[in-house]
């Protein structure tokens, strides 16, 4: 694809990621192509939403974030909102779901502009709810504290009719790890309903209830107990976190399976936070309904996803010291057979040089 406008979403707080984005600025400059930066900080003024944020900058069509995995999920709701490629930069301590190290940005953007990269989607996360997402008093002044404005409550989506007969109003807003509905008091569990599908599963006593998607499988839920799911599938994931109740297990849902979460009557009150920000409070007898988005994420690959190897190591799942070193891949370099074709396998790795011969020695013994 190539780069038109270029949207950028910078963690100030790090010298490196500032860095790492003059680099881009000065690309987009020898390129001619028109730079932004998105979701700004800007004092006492509230934060945009994602529309606004795009709109202000022109509608770019390739976001590049710089920072870790939480700046990164700022600027994908940004480019998933307004149909951008996102490219994740990183300079934190996981970077589990960024795709390129700082020294290698002017690289990436050259491989975007010239049609080298590829571009991977993923689903998304959007709601239905009883009614708005609204904030209580005075809670923004307490969130803020050591940070920066948190962005409003989600609006109603544009083009839906406010109700829509019993179905909830359908907000706008995406989520690419997950939505997290938990107690807002220390002193008191949230009473929580599950339904899939429209039935009734459990009704919990917990610290939180986790509606995640497969890229988000690996951040909270993961943390909380959850399975592991690989992002080339799309499926509902929801965990408990801290229930009183003997089935505390991880439950899948099929894509088309939507999950409601209701504020049953005895609980306090519950916060609902998408990514990790918080975008309302709900109240008993509220409910919220989580379901795969209209639209999806499209990442910018340089190299086609190895999910198990990135897996592998930022967990360090191989450095056991009890198990015996495993090699990296059983990929074999022959041709796939035929009725393993439709599968997914790496690309052949590259084979190490062949050891030179050992030398004899001559006549005189000499090597």
């Amino acid at each position: 694809m190539a780069v038109n406008r270029l949207g950028m979403v910078v963690h100030q707080a790090r010298p490196t990621a500032v860095a790492a984005a003059r680099t881009a600025r000065a690309w987009a400059a020898a390129h001619g192509i028109s730079c932004f930066e998105l979701d700004v900080w800007r004092g006492d003024q509230p934060r945009r939403s994602a529309q606004e944020e795009s709109a202000a900058a022109g509608h770019p069509d390739l976001i590049v974030t710089f920072g870790g995995d939480g700046t990164f999920l700022r600027g994908a709701r940004l480019a998933a909102r307004n149909g951008a490629a996102a490219l994740g930069v990183n300079v934190g301590r996981v970077g589990f779901l960024t795709e390129i190290s700082v020294d290698q940005v002017e690289d990436a953007l050259n491989a975007v502009h010239e049609g080298r990269a590829t571009i991977e989607e993923r689903m998304l996360l959007t709601l239905r709810a009883s009614r708005p997402l609204e904030m209580p008093e005075g809670m923004e002044a307490l969130l803020r504290y050591g940070r920066g404005p948190v962005p409003p409550p989600p609006k109603v989506r544009p083009g839906c009719a406010p109700e829509e007969a019993g179905w909830g109003i359908p907000l706008d807003v995406n989520a690419v790890n997950d939505v997290v509905f938990e107690k807002l008091a220390r002193d008191r569990q949230a009473g929580l309903g599950v339904y899939v599908s429209a039935q009734l599963l459990a009704s919990y006593s917990a610290d939180a209830i986790i509606v995640a998607t497969p890229t988000g499988s690996t951040a909270y839920s993961f943390a909380a107990g959850g399975p592991v799911v690989s992002p080339y599938l799309d499926a509902v994931v929801f965990t408990p976190v801290a229930p009183h109740i003997a089935f505390d297990r991880t439950v899948v849902a099929a894509v088309d399976e939507p999950v409601a979460v209701r504020v049953l009557p005895t609980s306090g009150q519950v916060a609902v936070s998408l990514d990790g920000q918080l975008r309302g409070v709900l109240n008993p007898g509220d409910w919220v309904a989580a379901y795969r988005a209209p639209v999806r994420l499209r990442l910018v690959r340089l190299a086609p996803t190895q999910f198990y190897h990135r897996l592998r190591d930022r967990f360090r799942l191989a450095d056991s010291p009890a198990a015996d070193a495993a090699p990296p891949f059983y990929r074999p370099s022959a041709p796939i057979p035929p009725d393993l074709a439709h599968l997914r396998f790496p690309p052949v790795p590259d084979e190490p040089p062949e050891p030179a011969p050992e030398s004899r020695p001559g006549p005189d013994g000499r090597r």
